[in-house]
């Protein structure tokens, strides 16, 4: 018995160690190319357009961490990956990084081996109805069907909520978020639940929004955030602070517009540190001098690529709230580049 256990903690420590050796940098850099796994589609936050160019909120982050990787943020290959394949993809190493509307969980971190990096948006699960079923709160769906997206937080999260309201519910299970909206336009359930902002990017492709209404209530927390495999910490470092970069620089007012003035004229220290005109962070991670200012080119700062993806300005038309700067009553706080 004590042979056993110490041949297989001894497998154990071994394939720990291989994990921790492996370097995703150096893959990166000779591939020449970031594998980003994505959204299979979901408009705002990672959708293709008609000649396969990908945009939006968790896009421009692969393309930030391709900036700061490797000088360029056009070099990413976009991987779609479903509710159910997206951390397999990952632990694989089909993927570099997971920038797909996943949350951070307990399970997911230790059991599945997972890094989560840095939020990058704080949500929560929300409900869509049509309008004309007179519905406007959840606490009315008792008896409803709900079509759920399966592999998800959010298939958890309903079953807890339905059974603490004391309600009962029939689930329509779908694989995507495209067979979601299929199924709840064609009638095939009473309410779409998944994240908030999820809600929100399905509704605005919807060719009548305003028939649509995405109940009150929140359900749960649900911290999205781009994973990496554990055992490599130089590459969780890179995104960690690649988003923390994007957050920090709107908090000091570095945009796209001004990065190459500032660069040359600011006397705050934390942003020549940021943009690499003082001091030399970039080595600590493996990274040129400049790579914060490659991540912030690629699309401005985070409050730039926020308005421009799913802002109140755009289609999505989500406020910041919870992802308004710590110094605007948010939640979106970097810590200090130093």
């Amino acid at each position: 018995m004590k042979k056993s256990v110490f041949i297989g903690a001894l497998t154990a420590a071994t394939l720990a160690a291989g994990v921790a050796g492996a370097a995703t940098l150096d893959d990166v850099k000779a591939r020449g190319e970031l594998i980003c796994g994505v959204n299979t589609g979901l408009v705002g936050f990672a959708a293709p357009d008609a000649n396969g160019n990908w945009s939006g909120f968790d896009v421009a982050i692969c393309q930030a961490v391709a900036g700061a990787v490797l000088g360029d943020p056009s070099k990413v290959k976009y991987v779609p990956t479903s509710g159910q394949t997206r951390l397999t993809a990952l632990g694989s190493g089909e993927v570099d990084l997971l920038a797909r509307n996943t949350t951070w969980t307990f399970s997911r971190d230790t059991d599945l081996k997972l890094q989560f990096t840095a939020t990058n948006y704080y949500d929560g699960q929300g409900f869509m109805v049509r309008k004309d079923s007179g519905v406007t709160s959840a606490k009315e769906l008792d008896g409803a069907s709900v079509c759920i997206q399966t592999g998800t937080t959010t298939e958890l999260n309903l079953a807890d909520y339905f059974k603490a309201n004391n309600m009962s519910y029939q689930p329509i299970t779908v694989d995507s978020n495209a067979e979601g909206e299929q199924q709840f336009l064609a009638g095939a359930c009473d309410a779409y639940t998944t994240d908030a902002s999820g809600l929100a990017a399905t509704r605005a492709a919807f060719a009548n929004p305003s028939d649509y209404v995405i109940l009150p209530e929140i359900i749960s927390k649900e911290p999205l955030a781009p994973a990496v495999r554990q055992g490599d910490d130089q590459w969780t470092d890179i995104v960690r602070w690649t988003v923390f970069a994007l957050i920090a620089a709107e908090e000091y007012g570095v945009t796209s517009a001004n990065i190459d003035e500032l660069a040359k004229s600011t006397d705050n220290p934390e942003i020549k540190r940021l943009l690499g005109t003082e001091g030399d962070l970039g080595a600590m991670i493996g990274l040129s001098k400049d790579w914060a200012v490659n991540a912030i080119k690629a699309n401005g700062n985070y409050g730039e690529i926020f308005a421009a993806t799913i802002g109140e300005q755009t289609p999505i038309g989500l406020a910041r709230g919870l992802n308004a700067q710590w110094t605007q009553g948010g939640l979106m706080y970097a810590p200090p580049f130093r």
